[in-house]
Parts: structure tokens; C-alpha cells; sequence
């Protein structure tokens, strides 16, 4: 059973928002490059320090959901059933990233972000650890037994997902494609196959 967050990780998750929400709305009105730090804290009427013990960069603004999708992907190998396939809860946590990441409104963003080389940067640097972070929580499931080689790969391949689905022209059938080869893979690598 999840306890429910106490009314200091409430406060703090809001104010954490309202940053996030004032630096979004900055960026996309004046341009990324445009907006300082300082701008981002008067807007959200916090203080620098306070800005700073919520957020580690200016980039990491504009991802505030970073750790969300690090956890999902993690939580998408660690929460299924018991022997239940790892791929297929990969596919669906993707799905569900993708619909997020496309939804109304998302274009702007992105736009900024590819015109950005420090966001684009940031990007990378992300996505790398988010491939760390998942192949560990497949390395660390003891029913899959695969090497770390392998672990790496396929977890780079399910984070890369997500931006190539991202780019598409139809997101959701760009990730039924990407996965029909990363499933392709899968069962090269998976040690049950090749026994």
C-alpha cells in the first residue's frame, strides 16, 4: 500500500511545479537562450536557492519530468508479474511516454529544444542515463540472466525509442516498429533462446 505524500512533499512538489510551469512559459514567450535563471525565479516568486534546491540546471527546467521517465522505465521491468515478458511492459510504459511527450501542446517544446544545442546536449546526457538506469533494472532481474552487454543494448534501444517515435510521423506505430526489432533482438540475446 502507498502512503499518501505528507503535506511537506505536497509543498514541496508544488513549488517545484510552479518553477518548472513559470520556466516553461518564459522559454517558449522570449526564446530558451533569452531567459536567465533569475528571470525563472521572479517569475515563479521564488528565491535563486530555492529555484536551485529543486532543479541541478537551467536544462533540467525543461526536462522536469527527467526522473519520472527513469522511474517508469525501471518500474515497467521491476513491477510486472512474476515470468511475465519483459518487452511487451517495455512496449506499453513507451506507449504510454510517447502519448505524453506528443500530446497538444508538446510541438513547441521540442522545437525549442532541437534549436537548442545546450538542451539537445542535455538531452543526450539523459538519455544515456536513463539507458544506465534501465539496463541495471534488467541486469538486476534474476530470471532474465543476461549479460551486461546485452542488458545495455537493449535498454539503449527502448530509451532511443522514445525520441525516434517522438520525431515520426505516427508516434504510436513508430513504436510498434521500433519494438518489433527490439523484440527481434531480444530473442538473440535472451539466454533461454540459445540454450
Amino acid at each position: 500500500m502507498t502512503v499518501p505524500p505528507g503535506r511537506r512533499e505536497r509543498k514541496k512538489a508544488a513549488t517545484r511545479q510552479k518553477i518548472a510551469d513559470a520556466a516553461l512559459r518564459l522559454f517558449l514567450e522570449r526564446g530558451y537562450e533569452a531567459v536567465g535563471i533569475r528571470d525563472v525565479a521572479a517569475e515563479a516568486d521564488v528565491a535563486v536557492t530555492t529555484l536551485f534546491a529543486h532543479f541541478a540546471s537551467k536544462e533540467a527546467l525543461v526536462f522536469e519530468q527527467d526522473e519520472d521517465f527513469e522511474q517508469r522505465l525501471a518500474q515497467a521491468v521491476t513491477g510486472r508479474a512474476p515470468h511475465a515478458p519483459l518487452i511487451p511492459a517495455l512496449r506499453r510504459e513507451m506507449h504510454a511516454l510517447v502519448r505524453h511527450c506528443t500530446a497538444d501542446g508538446a510541438a513547441p517544446i521540442w522545437r525549442m529544444i532541437d534549436a537548442s544545442s545546450a538542451l539537445r546536449e542535455y538531452e543526450e546526457s539523459m538519455r544515456l542515463r536513463h539507458a544506465e538506469a534501465l539496463a541495471a533494472a534488467i541486469a538486476a532481474d534474476l530470471d532474465l540472466a543476461l549479460t551486461t552487454t546485452a542488458c545495455r543494448t537493449i535498454a539503449k534501444f527502448v530509451v532511443d525509442a522514445h525520441s525516434l517515435a517522438r520525431e515520426a510521423a505516427d508516434p504510436q506505430a513508430a513504436v510498434d516498429e521500433i519494438f518489433r526489432m527490439i523484440e527481434a533482438a531480444w530473442e538473440v540475446a535472451s539466454p533461454a533462446r540459445r540454450a
